[in-house]
């Protein structure tokens, strides 16, 4: 379950790709090993983004 702080960013990473950039987004998930939220957005699927628990986005 991803935390507030990771939904924050997701949100705003989302709103980023979609409106901002015009770019699909193809994957959310979150991996239960580090959890983390990765993001795999971008018409060549080339942008991936990881929102770590605090929110911080890599």
């Amino acid at each position: 379950m991803p935390t507030a702080a990771q939904l924050e960013s997701l949100y705003r990473v989302s709103y980023q790709l979609t409106h901002t950039m015009l770019q699909p987004i193809h994957l959310v998930c979150v991996d239960h090993r580090t959890r983390n939220v990765y993001v795999l957005a971008g018409y060549g699927e080339d942008l991936e983004f990881e929102i770590v628990p605090n929110g911080e986005v890599f």
